[in-house]
């Protein structure tokens, strides 16, 4: 049996709320534990209902998204923390993923990526909804005359965050550069870099360099 995940909604809507809440709680192991519809208090409020994960809208009343994610740096993340936001702006996710966010996600996509989003950051993953990862790479690219996102066989099974890493690999980006520019730990990287080597049946980084070149990753 699963273990349960709980959940605390955080939005100054209560339409969305009420919404998100009856698709979660019908998820056999997704428990939604309480709901706020303004930032104050947030912080004792997970931590009083002993939350697995925080929803949390960016845009709230009183104490926005951003002083809420401070709050929690400042005095340890009583929970994981998955953003919603109307905008897909680019400094707005760097500045809470670099506050401790586990996760980001559009308003426009929640109702079809949330319960993934809840299911991959309660792993212990990060999550970004896809047009938030198109968002990331292409400002981590854009200045790349070389890179070519073209799609790999699924034979491969690679995932996009590992093709988006052997690109920056074979372009040869340090794994400090390539967390700074994912926005995801040194430690994340390397675990990636290590699957992606096992997946591959590489040996090194030179084995993941000619394949990005094989596979139009990357032109030489």
């Amino acid at each position: 049996m699963k273990k349960t995940i709980r959940i605390h909604l955080a939005d100054d809507h209560k339409v969305l709320i009420d919404g998100m809440r009856t698709l979660l709680n019908s998820i056999p192991n997704f428990n939604v534990v309480g709901f706020s519809l303004k930032g104050t208090d947030l912080y004792e409020e997970v931590s009083n209902n002993a939350t697995d994960i925080l929803v949390l809208d960016i845009s709230m009343p009183e104490k926005d998204g951003i002083e809420v994610l401070k709050e929690f740096a400042k005095n340890g993340f009583p929970c994981k923390v998955i953003v919603l936001s109307t905008y897909d702006d680019i400094k707005i996710i760097q500045e809470v993923m670099k506050l401790g966010a586990s996760g980001y996600l559009t308003k426009q996509c929640a109702g079809e990526n949330i319960v993934e989003a809840i299911q991959v950051v309660s792993t212990g993953e990060e999550y970004f909804s896809n047009q938030v990862r198109e968002t990331i790479f292409n400002s981590a690219t854009k200045k790349n005359p070389k890179l070519n996102k073209t799609t790999i066989s699924t034979e491969y099974q690679l995932t996009g965050r590992e093709i988006e890493i052997i690109t920056l690999i074979a372009l040869e980006y340090s794994g400090k550069e390539i967390s700074e520019k994912l926005f995801i730990s040194s430690n994340t990287v390397e675990t990636h870099r290590k699957n992606i080597l096992k997946k591959l049946n590489a040996k090194n980084t030179i084995s993941l360099v000619k394949f990005a070149l094989k596979n139009n990753l990357i032109k030489p």
